[in-house]
């Protein structure tokens, strides 16, 4: 558990160097007040990813109520399953690192840290 969630975490053994020095979450579960949310951020930022993951939810014939990351449902039956499985598990461990390592050194806050 963290941030209220149930969620999926890289350990801080493995990969260290979070920006909060928190482990770096790869999917979160989380109840809020109207509905639940799956925080998939394996999703965020990876074009691939993200399109395969909404063309198979549409294909499910389910809703999707979707942010960048978070996919809002009310049941579990709203929820196709399979496609979450499958979504979370083709994550590459390495490349969602290399990717969030790029994303985190591209930020203004962490050119302005390393620059000055």
């Amino acid at each position: 558990m963290q941030y209220g969630m149930i969620g999926w975490y890289v350990p801080l053994e493995r990969f260290p160097d979070t920006y909060n020095g928190q482990p770096l979450a790869l999917a979160g579960l989380a109840s809020q007040k109207g509905y639940m949310s799956l925080h998939l951020n394996n999703v965020y930022g990876d074009p691939d990813t993200e399109r395969s993951f909404k063309e198979r939810y549409e294909a499910s014939g389910k809703r999707l109520d979707m942010g960048k990351s978070c996919v809002r449902f009310k049941r579990l039956e709203d929820l196709p399953l399979e496609v979450i499985g499958e979504t979370i598990a083709r994550t590459d461990l390495d490349r969602y690192l290399e990717h969030y390592t790029e994303a985190r050194g591209s930020s203004r806050q962490t050119r302005k840290a390393t620059s000055g």
